[in-house]
């Protein structure tokens, strides 16, 4: 069984800043990739950033420059700084990771339950 649990949202005023934190916890073997997906209302979901286990980073344009993933791979967790906050970064924010568990040895996505990030103007 695995949990990603996720931290940090809540309501800021533009310009301001935010830190979300994933940590992951339960039978890990491994962790490849993370990431952090976010859903704004009305829109699909779409991948913000992401880290492999090695530490390439690649972002969504809309957030360049303003983002930065980063992961600790001795805590299983990643986080997402969020600094020049807009508007239009306003959703719920939900942490993934592709995890090979021991227990059964298989590769699988997980996701976390999401995090409300509000951003007003």
């Amino acid at each position: 069984q695995v949990q990603l649990v996720e931290s940090g949202g809540g309501l800021v005023q533009a310009g301001g800043s935010l830190r979300l934190s994933c940590a992951a916890s339960g039978s890990i073997f491994a962790i490849n990739f993370m990431g952090w997906y976010r859903q704004a209302r009305g829109n699909q979901r779409e991948l913000v950033a992401a880290i492999t286990r090695t530490g390439s980073t690649n972002y969504v344009d809309s957030v360049k420059g303003r983002f930065t993933i980063s992961r600790d791979n001795t805590k299983n967790t990643v986080y997402l700084q969020m600094n020049s906050l807009k508007p239009e970064d306003t959703a719920v924010y939900y942490c993934n990771a592709r995890i090979r568990t021991t227990v059964p040895p298989r590769e699988n996505d997980y996701w976390g339950q999401g995090t409300q990030v509000t951003v007003s103007s």
